[in-house]
């Protein structure tokens, strides 16, 4: 027998109840003369009672309520208070769980952003309170229910036709109130499930419409006086007091400035408030000639300025805001490469699309600024564009731009060897 059933209690004692018996039959029956019947009566006497045993050890297990185990201190004793340890432990467990599941709930249902649980296919598993009150999911009613029935906005389909875990989609109208703005992030977590975070951001886009109010209705009201105060100095004669010449033409260049930075923060306005673009058909052949004649007039003879269309393909937009958004990149090309240098305009392929990219030899840009460089008033070097005359507004205008033709751009630079601005178009985009 292994040894580790001998130091068992439980078997030690069953072990000693079954050889008690044994001997004390083989003793009575040759006491009595009848020593294999009286073996016989004590065997299945004793099986009985290990089946009586085992009766109450099952009664036990099935009863619902929580009794304590038998106790008869054999191996059947030891079984039970086995088991009665692990539902002990398990119960305990589930316990933990059950809290930890509550607080979850609570946690999420505290929460203002909708969480939805969904699986692969996009069906509901679980939803908390803001759901409910964002998007309109009745977890007692719509569970199971695809998430994409509760979306009607083709900005959604196209987004979850796409790629939605890599890119988010904002300012989505809510389905159960046109007028609540949401912003959608989905998340793939386990195997096959994933998570939808949809944010109320409609304070926030309330916000930045009065943003966007004040500076067009402070750069509506600032232009006019500053075209009367530059026009004032264009009166000026430079002979009539040559003490004040170089003060008058300084106050003439900084208030030229100023009516550009108004120029750029109304045409900034102007796109951010137009929900739609034109959709007429823009010829290529025509926008890049422009582009070259105000190169060459920008540049006056002082750098070399190169054509390639390689693409015969046209785009499919509006005129006025992509000549805007071109010219942004040529102009700044031109300003910041040194005399002698070269840009290069080009039209070509790209993928399954087109790009139009602007290429110099100017001064390049270091890398920590590259993320940062489309952002408004942002600028590499301060003092190099007060110089050049640039408004740190012109890339933004070209996002902007490029955002609303669903186009992106790409920017590419070294320091002392020049930059690449690439913008990509789409297939659906060219015509």
């Amino acid at each position: 027998m292994p040894h580790s059933l001998l130091n068992n209690h439980g078997w030690q004692v069953s072990l000693g109840r079954f050889a008690l018996v044994l001997l004390s039959a083989c003793a009575l029956g040759l006491l009595l003369g009848q020593f294999l019947l009286v073996l016989v009566i004590a065997l299945l006497g004793y099986s009985i009672w290990s089946l009586y045993a085992v009766y109450r050890v099952q009664q036990w297990l099935l009863a619902r309520r929580r009794a304590t185990p038998p106790e008869d201190s054999g191996v059947w004793s030891d079984v039970a208070q086995h088991v009665h340890r692990r539902l002990a432990a398990e119960r305990s467990r589930k316990r933990r769980l059950i809290a930890l599941l509550r607080a979850f709930r609570e946690a999420a249902a505290a929460l203002p952003d909708a969480v939805i649980a969904l699986t692969q296919g996009r069906s509901v598993v679980w939803g908390n309170e803001a759901a409910r009150r964002l998007i309109g999911i009745d977890l007692k009613r719509d569970r199971g229910r695809v998430l994409d029935e509760f979306f009607e906005d083709a900005r959604y389909r196209d987004w979850i036709a796409g790629d939605p875990v890599a890119e988010p989609l904002s300012d989505l109208r809510a389905p159960r109130d046109r007028d609540t703005h949401l912003s959608l992030r989905l998340i793939s977590y386990a195997r096959d499930q994933q998570l939808l975070v949809a944010r109320d951001t409609t304070q926030l886009m309330r916000l930045e419409q009065m943003r966007r109010d004040l500076v067009a209705n402070v750069s509506h009201e600032l232009r006019t006086p500053l075209t009367v105060i530059h026009g004032y100095l264009e009166l000026f004669e430079p002979e009539e007091a040559p003490d004040w010449a170089p003060r008058v033409s300084e106050m003439r260049t900084q208030s030229q400035r100023m009516l550009q930075i108004v120029e750029d923060l109304l045409t900034l306005s102007r796109l951010e408030s137009q929900d739609e673009r034109g959709q007429e058909r823009v010829a290529i052949g025509g926008l890049l000639s422009t582009l070259v004649r105000e190169a060459n007039a920008l540049s006056q003879g002082r750098h070399r300025i190169d054509l390639d269309r390689s693409c015969p393909a046209d785009l499919l937009g509006s005129p006025k805001e992509l000549h805007s958004a071109f010219s942004n990149l040529v102009s700044n090309a031109v300003r910041y490469t040194p005399a002698g240098g070269t840009i290069t305009i080009r039209w070509v392929p790209h993928g399954d699309g087109a790009s139009f990219q602007v290429v110099d030899t100017g001064y390049g840009i270091p890398a920590e600024h590259l993320p940062r460089i489309t952002e408004r008033f942002y600028r590499v070097s301060t003092s190099r564009s007060r110089e050049t005359g640039g408004t740190g507004l012109g890339l933004a205008i070209v996002k902007h731009v490029l955002v609303r033709h669903g186009a992106r751009l790409e920017i590419h630079s070294t320091v002392g060897t020049g930059s690449t601005f690439s913008c990509h178009f789409e297939r659906r985009q060219l015509t």
